[in-house]
Formats: C-alpha cells, sequence, structure tokens
C-alpha cells in the first residue's frame, strides 16, 4: 500500500507529495547526492529498483504519484528562504541502507586543496627601510 509523503526543496521550501510505499525509510532530504548512494528519477520505479534514494528537480519533476502542492515550507533549514519557489534546483531524497544488516551512514566527499608549491606569485609583502 502507498501513502502520499510530503517533503519540501532544501533550497526553496517548495512542498512535493510524493506517493510510495510506507515500508521505505527515509535518511534525509539534501541539495546534494550523498556520497555512494544510487538515485532514480521519480519516474522511474524506485521502490522495486535498487535505487538508494529519489532525485528530483524542484518545481520541475513531472511522474505519476508526484505533485508540487504550490505550499512553501518556513523550516529554519530552508538555505535561502524568499528565493523564487519552485526554484529549479536538484534535490536528493535518501532512503535508509542496510549492509551485513547495520544502517550504512552516509560519507562526506572529501575536498581537495592544491596549495601549490612552484615560485610565488601572489603580491610581495612590505619592503623593509
Amino acid at each position: 500500500m502507498s501513502y502520499p509523503v510530503r517533503y519540501y526543496c532544501p533550497h526553496c521550501g517548495a512542498v512535493v507529495e510524493l506517493e510510495r510505499d510506507g515500508y521505505l525509510s527515509d535518511k534525509s532530504v539534501t541539495p546534494y547526492p550523498l556520497v555512494g548512494w544510487e538515485y532514480a528519477d521519480p519516474a522511474e520505479s524506485f521502490e522495486n529498483d535498487d535505487a538508494d534514494g529519489v532525485h528530483f528537480v524542484c518545481g520541475e519533476s513531472d511522474a505519476e504519484g508526484l505533485r508540487w502542492t504550490g505550499e512553501v515550507s518556513e523550516a529554519d533549514d530552508v538555505e535561502h528562504p524568499g528565493l523564487e519557489s519552485p526554484c529549479g534546483n536538484d534535490v536528493y531524497l535518501s532512503f535508509v541502507r542496510f549492509e551485513d544488516g547495520r544502517e550504512v551512514d552516509p560519507v562526506p566527499e572529501s575536498e581537495y586543496v592544491d596549495i601549490g608549491s612552484g615560485p610565488r606569485s601572489g603580491p610581495r609583502g612590505p619592503n623593509g627601510p
């Protein structure tokens, strides 16, 4: 049996309703994909596939069982309150995943910074007397 479940866009707060089976547990709704999670389009059969979540575009994704309500959430964690809603940004609904009977926690993607080791090319400091 499926149920309508409501989520809001983390960018602008636009509320979307997604018809889905009750056995799925939500992990999070984020503006970015979780590392290692596989996302399905809402028009795909995400409940019976190996998908770990659903990727949709705020206000633009269209599928049977998906409805943009026209409401806007005023939750504290909306990134850009007052942003035009719907905003057209990516939204990722992630389900709880299990491996070997244990819940998997997402690992944040590492950011690498290249400090460089070549000759200095920026402005020089003040010259002494």
